[in-house]
């Protein structure tokens, strides 16, 4: 969230809605009141808040503070705990945030709210203020974190956590997970950096607001290149002065979506910079969402605006791919093969998942080739245990091709997703760790298995797609009619709509006769880009899409890893806390 304002139901205005909130008002002469929030985890809507620190001040001078503990009615998480030091036992006769939220409302009535990563602290005390009924009357919010992207070079600042900023600018209170001290430094910060922008000309908080998002007056004006887009679905196209595509980007209303990137709300540099240079705008009318995301994709691959920063090159990746030679084993190159599995985004990561496959299937790893009447002879240690770094399929005794190949089948299988259950093992082997108490190898092991299987689920589940010849699919779109998509080997053939009143299997059978010929190609997915098979799957597979017909089954292998999901998914919540710890200890 920036300092620009937002209306009573949290929704950011643009500059013309601004109207006159008071912000000719000089910075010294102006109240804030700085907050800081200490709460159970991320979510507003799941989690709660343990604690609120404020400071109201105005010219330098602190006019009041406000700070208690609060009794979130809910279980506090033991990293929770490790960081910020509150327990259950410290809130327990704390009182809940009903009691507590009326009378911070009250003292940071009229006041500029301001806080560092505002869009966090406001979303919990917004949720509150929600589930009690009570308005949400702050039209003025400052974030202190943009205020010092903004502000400092990333030489002077590489990074912008209040614990950085405050040792940047030698404040009297150190951060410390604690609301009050926090807030405390956060004013010390907020002090500072309106420093640097007075050197600036930036004197007001109108000018604040105006110098936040880096526009202009004059490209803000340039908004008249938009006049003619319509109010509909589709892709838009910023043209430089010699005709050059700058940036491409969908949107479900083409004109209120172009004329954003002209207001305060846009505060990313580059499109700051992208919008100074745009001489028009095109468009592309669409018949729907996916028509438009898909054509988004296209578009990047075919101009590689240089304001985009993904989705440029649609079949970069790497794919782990299993040789056809008479000992099979695994390679990781830029091109699929008949059997493979990817693409996978970094190299690091295909290697540890062929090295994965390779370890549970005792797949070779050694490089040499070996004739089909050659015998495969990785050996043991005299110990009888694989040499550190050796071949994955080493062995007491030279085997035949004949004798290797149901292990080729067993990785083969697991590729295609016959068959997970080699995969198993690695659950063992994570539970010998842990008992062991080797927990960052069993951390490094659960991270490589989970990005392992996410990458066989994503391969398996798009080749599913792209197997079938044709299929399809409608939408409802929520005013009577449907949203039509014929779709051939992973890639959206044709688009339309059926309006209320009108029939939709005939129109979904004219689009089908006209719709555009799709060759498959080689690999898994044959031949389509991974990013447009994903678009075109998640649209089909979200509630209300019907198949109208298909020349294939739409279906995943009973044996896919998509049966390790709950597992994954409690893999990523465990690395994403461990990170998040991390993180808020730095």
């Amino acid at each position: 969230m920036t300092a620009a304002d937002v209306d009573d139901r949290g929704v950011q205005l643009a500059f013309d809605e601004i109207g006159d909130l008071g912000n000719d008002t000089p910075l010294r002469e102006t109240t804030f009141v700085v907050v800081d929030l200490e709460t159970t985890g991320g979510s507003p809507v799941a989690d709660r808040i343990t604690e609120i620190g404020a400071v109201k001040v105005r010219g330098g001078e602190i006019l009041g503070e406000f700070a208690t503990l609060i009794d979130p009615g809910c279980a506090i998480p033991r990293h929770i705990v490790a960081l910020t030091g509150i327990t259950e036992a410290m809130v327990y006769r704390a009182p809940r945030i009903e009691e507590v939220l009326p009378a911070f409302l009250e003292f940071a009535d009229g006041c500029v709210l301001v806080a560092h990563n505002a869009r966090f602290d406001t979303g919990f005390l917004r949720a509150a203020a929600t589930a009690q009924g009570r308005p949400w009357r702050f039209r003025r919010v400052l974030c202190t974190v943009t205020l010092a992207r903004r502000v400092l070079p990333r030489d002077e600042a590489p990074t912008v956590k209040l614990s950085a900023l405050a040792r940047l600018f030698a404040v009297g209170t150190t951060p410390t997970h604690r609301a009050l001290d926090d807030a405390r430094a956060t004013v010390e910060v907020m002090h500072a950096l309106f420093e640097r922008v007075g050197n600036l000309g930036v004197h007001t908080y109108r000018e604040l607001v105006e110098f936040l998002p880096g526009l202009t007056t004059a490209q803000r004006a340039k908004r008249t290149i938009t006049d003619g887009l319509p109010a509909r679905p589709g892709v838009y196209l910023f043209r430089g002065p010699s005709g050059e595509v700058l940036y491409v980007g969908t949107a479900t209303d083409l004109r209120r979506r172009t004329r954003q990137y002209f207001t305060g709300s846009e505060t990313r540099p580059r499109m700051r910079e992208m919008i100074s240079l745009a001489t028009r705008v095109d468009h592309v009318e669409c018949a729907h969402r996916l028509e438009a995301g898909v054509r988004e994709l296209r578009l990047l691959a075919a101009h590689a605006p240089a304001y985009n920063r993904r989705s440029k090159t649609p079949h970069a990746g790497w794919w782990v791919v299993l040789t056809d030679e008479a000992f099979p084993r695994f390679t990781v190159s830029r091109r699929p093969g008949e059997v493979s599995v990817g693409p996978v985004r970094v190299r690091s990561d295909a290697a540890a998942l062929a090295d994965l496959v390779a370890d549970v299937c005792g797949l070779r790893t050694c490089t040499r080739r070996i004739g089909a009447s050659g015998r495969h002879s990785c050996g043991l240690t005299d110990a009888g245990r694989r040499p550190v770094g050796g071949c994955r399929g080493a062995g007491a005794e030279p085997v035949s091709a004949e004798e290797y190949a149901p292990v080729a089948a067993r990785a083969r299988a697991i590729l295609v997703g016959d068959d997970d259950s080699p995969l198993e093992s690695v659950l063992d082997r994570l539970d010998v760790l842990a008992a062991a108490e080797m927990f960052e190898t069993a951390a490094r092991l659960r991270d490589q298995l989970s990005t392992t299987l996410s990458s066989l689920e994503r391969c398996q589940r798009l080749a599913s797609l792209c197997a079938i010849a044709e299929l399809v699919a409608a939408r409802s779109d929520g005013a009577g009619g449907w949203e039509l998509a014929v779709i051939r080997h992973g890639r959206l053939a044709a688009a339309g709509v059926s309006v209320r009143g009108a029939p939709p299997v005939a129109i979904a059978e004219a689009l089908a006769a006209s719709a555009e010929t799709v060759v498959p190609g080689p690999g898994p997915l044959r031949g389509a880009a991974s990013e447009e098979a994903a678009l075109v799957h998640a649209w089909l597979v979200t509630p209300g899409t019907r198949i109208v017909c298909s020349t294939d089954g739409f279906v995943m292998p009973v044996r896919s890893t998509a049966r390790w999901s709950q597992w994954r998914d409690r893999a990523g919540v465990a690395r994403s806390r461990s990170r998040e710890l991390l993180s808020l200890a730095g």
